[in-house]
Order: C-alpha cells, then structure tokens, then sequence
C-alpha cells in the first residue's frame, strides 16, 4: 500500500466514549449498513461497557478509535461472531466511523492495528462481514489482503460477504 496513513489510536472504550459514539454515530449515512437509524445512548452504554469485559477476558475488543488530535472518530477492533448465522464463533474484525473521518484512510489504518493486536493476543485467522453495497468497507478489506469467502443473505434479507484473513 503506497498512501501514507493518518495517525489513529486506540484504547479501551470509556463509559465517556457511549456519549462520542452515540455523537459521532448519529448521521443516518454512518448508520446505512448497520440499522439504518441512529441507536439510542442506552446501546452504546452497553456496547462500551461490553467491550470493556471483552478487552479484559481475551485481550481484543472494539476500540475507541481517536485521531491525531485525540479526538473520538469512531471505533474498530475485534470480537466473536455471535449471531446463530454466519461465521459464528470466528473473530471478526470491523470498524465504524463518524462522516467527517470518512476517504480520509483512518479505517485502514485503525484495522491494521487491529490485525497486530488480535495477532498478538493469539488469534490466528479473522473475519470482516460486510454488507454488499458497502463500498468503503469492501475497499478496506482488499486493502487489509482479506480474500471474498462466502456470500450469504442475512435475516433482514440484505446480501452480505464474508471476507476471511489468516494471521
């Protein structure tokens, strides 16, 4: 890869960081591929608490993602599969940004080190579900050398691809 990535870090979600996701989340665009609607504070309050546990226990979870400034832009990290369809139990890996972080290679730069973590902590294979029509995220996962594995249709009925990488 030849682009020059913008400097991102990640840590442990605060219970601080339910308010900046619930922020920087709340743009109907940012939420296309996961709902559609902006989620209510209450989700993020439990997501964040959630990937708190999940840091402790294995050693990987969502991350806050914070740009070069130190400001929330949105998350990525790693986390089981848990939904009875699809790659259950395999560690995927994903991201969400605010709008404004958007073609800016934050994504990229933020999954990359999430893959050095996740290898780190043991993993050695991930997965990346993305939704058909979500171009940005396909991109990321070319740009991260995952390969296209299986196509499927999810319980809401959207197509979806699953995009695996071994460690």
């Amino acid at each position: 890869m030849s682009r020059v990535l913008p400097a991102v870090d990640l840590r442990v979600p605060t219970h601080e960081d339910a308010f900046a996701w619930h922020r920087v989340f709340d743009d109907p665009d940012v939420m296309e591929f996961h709902g559609g609607a902006p989620a209510e504070l209450s989700v993020y309050e439990e997501l964040t608490a959630r990937q708190r546990r999940h840091d402790a226990e294995r050693g990987f979870c969502l991350w806050t993602m914070t740009d070069g400034a130190g400001q929330v832009i949105g998350f990525t990290g790693a986390q089981p599969w848990d939904r009875p369809w699809g790659p259950t139990g395999q560690i995927e890996i994903g991201w969400r940004l605010g709008r404004a972080s958007w073609g800016k290679g934050y994504a990229t730069a933020a999954a990359l080190g999430t893959l050095e973590r996740v290898r780190a902590a043991g993993v050695t294979g991930v997965v990346a579900m993305v939704d058909a029509l979500n171009e940005r995220s396909i991109a990321v996962t070319r740009r991260l050398g995952m390969e296209l594995a299986e196509t499927f249709v999810t319980p809401s009925g959207r197509r979806g691809h699953c995009f695996r990488l071994e460690l």
